[in-house]
């Protein structure tokens, strides 16, 4: 019992580690023992790699009989005098006896001092399943990940512009930062390691200004840290892929959860205009739900990644794309929708053996087409979405009048209910969300030119938050469906 105590009593008192219930550590750790952290040197200004190279001295339990390698790795565990800390591996050759296997041991364990072991190992040591030995496990900068390389040769810098450059964005094999100035004379030191770190990134830029001060297409002037120049990426989406040169088109691999919360809302054979499409994270998934689509976005590089990602993803029977301005693609789309409504047949899947005979398949063939349906685009849309935070809410005037003389289209003539908005906006926090909210509503009835409350019924208005921009600015998204006084109103 004596014995027990005096190990209990350091694990206890120190970081209280429960015998039988090891945590395990990851190198990134907030509380990494300092044992294993790499070593510092700020004023690094090009990468050493070598630099990054430490012995720790630790213990080993070597295993002659290969066969107890299982029972040991589990009293070890049980006890809790394995080293727990991912990626190092407990388990290795013994490079002192030929055969053997040895687990490296928590730092707890001296290996020549019998009181820093647990009743387990000395039970271990003293039935000969595992002997002793001190073990200097030697670390470099593999072994390291990118936060414990970057926290050793940053900077201290104030509290208020402390952000981490590990907290990239990835789009394709691209790696995006936006570095605080403390951090900019170690620009290329910081591209570097998320290169080395990251398997999937072979370059990394810095944006220079942020996304939609300086383009209306809210693309982005950027430097680039390490790798090459291309910016000519690949992205998968909600099962769709996307191809499109990243410093010329916006896309924010962010806000995945958000575009497959907007067009999970489509039902199959409805009618979307998607205003501001960008490459189609919207409009694409939507299309492949049989949603009819009319894209749009006024970036002629991005009309040309989303008609290739219409064809790529074969969506072209329900997703057209177009290159114009907002405000008139609105009307236009609208306009033109009424007057040209699309169908399409579906045919389902002919299934027959490869052996099967001209005949067999023919009779297959025709079999589908007896079973074949239409589906017929509406001649209003059922949605629209916006997704221009910083300036869609300025579009909002060209919804006066576009069902103008088009009453009885719509309820209480019939069931059809006047189009959603889904309106993407940027918005000043304040105190509260409820304020946020309550100025949304104002922002859009200056708008839309009616008075728009949340507590309108025939609104059925949410508005969700969506992400924090900046320290003082929200994201958010109004979903409303448009005012008739707005929607029948004179043009």
């Amino acid at each position: 019992m004596a014995s027990l105590l005096r190990w209990l009593l350091p694990r206890f008192t120190s970081n209280f580690t429960i015998p039988g219930t090891p945590r395990k550590l990851k190198m990134n750790s907030a509380d990494l023992p300092e044992l294993f952290q790499p070593p510092v040197n700020r004023s690094m200004q090009t990468l050493d790699r070598s630099f990054f190279r430490k012995s720790v001295p630790l213990a080993a339990a070597t295993v002659l009989d290969l066969k107890e390698i299982t029972n040991v790795r589990k009293q070890l565990e049980r006890s809790g005098d394995i080293l727990r800390l991912s990626p190092i591996r407990p388990l290795r050759d013994d490079d002192q006896v030929p055969g053997a296997k040895c687990f490296l041991l928590s730092p707890h364990v001296d290996a020549n001092a019998p009181e820093t072991w647990s009743p387990i190992l000395s039970q271990l040591v003293d039935n000969k399943s595992a002997m002793l030995r001190p073990f200097t496990l030697t670390l470099t900068y593999d072994d390291w990940t990118m936060h414990n390389i970057l926290e050793a040769i940053l900077p201290d810098v104030p509290e208020d512009e402390k952000e981490t450059p590990a907290g990239f964005a990835q789009v394709g094999h691209v790696a995006h930062v936006n570095l605080r100035t403390p951090y900019l004379p170690y620009k290329h030191l910081i591209g570097q390691v998320l290169l080395d770190k990251n398997p999937n990134v072979t370059t990394v830029i810095n944006k220079t200004f942020d996304v939609g001060t300086e383009s209306v297409f809210r693309t982005f002037p950027y430097e680039v840290l390490a790798g090459p120049d291309d910016l000519d990426v690949v992205v998968h989406e909600a099962g769709c892929e996307f191809r499109f040169n990243f410093g010329k088109v916006y896309w924010n691999s962010r806000l995945g959860t958000e575009h497959a919360r907007i067009f999970e809302s489509f039902k199959e054979g409805e009618a979307v205009c998607d205003v501001m499409a960008g490459v189609g994270p919207f409009a694409v998934p939507a299309g492949k739900g049989k949603v009819f689509v009319r894209a749009n976005d006024l970036n002629p590089d991005c009309y040309t990644s989303l008609s290739d990602a219409i064809k790529r993803n074969k969506v072209d029977e329900f997703v057209m794309a177009s290159c114009d301005d907002g405000r008139k693609f609105i009307r236009k789309a609208t306009m033109e929708l009424a007057q040209t409504p699309r169908k399409v047949i579906l045919k389902p899947k002919v299934k027959v053996s490869r052996k099967a005979s001209v005949e067999e398949r023919k009779a297959a063939e025709e079999a589908a087409s007896k079973s074949a349906r239409t589906l017929e685009e509406p001649t209003s849309f059922d949605h629209y979405v916006m997704n221009l935070p910083a300036t869609a809410i300025e579009f909002l005037d060209a919804f006066k009048g576009v069902y103008h003389n088009r009453q009885t289209e719509f309820a209480p003539h019939t069931t059809r209910k006047l189009p959603f908005i889904h309106l993407y906006l940027f918005q000043a926090k304040l105190a509260t969300e409820e304020e946020e909210c309550r100025e949304i509503c104002e922002r859009i009835s200056q708008y839309i030119g009616t008075e728009v409350k949340s507590t309108d019924p025939e609104l059925e208005m949410s508005v969700r938050y969506v992400r924090l921009v900046a320290p003082k600015k929200k994201m958010y998204c109004a979903s409303f469906r448009i005012p008739a006084a707005t929607a029948f109103a004179e043009p």
